[in-house]
């Protein structure tokens, strides 16, 4: 195989990639990087991913008292906030997070030239990376709180 790839000369497969939040195609040299702990200490992330059209029952669930739908954001919050890797994300959603720009697009550019290798610093899971009583605060707010203000009373 590998001598009808030298003798047709197969092209590598063109490095690409999407917003981890909206899914979104993102141009290349474009986006953002962020760390788990950057994206889950917006407060304006959670009121968005707990009120999702395949989250909101769970959310409805929550508010009116149902553990399964506590269960579930509980689910939910560990899903993300246990991500290791950086997360590329699109200009469109950005203004969620409480970041400098020009550092995070800075890193994304360097994601890019290595074609998703790049690391920033404090990578890892948020449990890891955020100070215990943070972590423990965000974690409260993204179960407990997120889209308490967008559910109708």
């Amino acid at each position: 195989m590998a001598l009808f790839n030298t003798l047709f000369g197969k092209k590598k497969k063109e490095f690409t990639a999407a917003c981890q939040i909206t899914k979104e195609p993102i141009e290349k040299n474009f986006g953002y990087l962020l760390t788990t702990a950057q994206v889950v200490t917006s407060k304006k992330y959670w009121d968005m991913i707990m009120t999702e059209p395949e989250t909101l029952s769970y959310t409805v669930s929550h508010f009116k008292n149902q553990s399964s739908g506590t269960q579930m954001r509980t689910m939910i919050f560990e899903k993300y906030a246990t991500i290791a890797k950086a997360w590329i994300v699109s200009d469109s959603i950005i203004n969620y997070f409480d970041v400098d720009k020009t550092t995070a697009r800075e890193n994304a550019k360097k994601w890019w030239a290595s074609e998703g290798a790049f690391a920033p610093e404090n990578i890892g899971p948020a449990s890891q990376t955020l100070e215990e009583n943070e972590f423990t605060n965000l974690k409260k707010y993204a179960i407990l709180e997120a889209g308490r203000s967008r559910m109708a009373h």
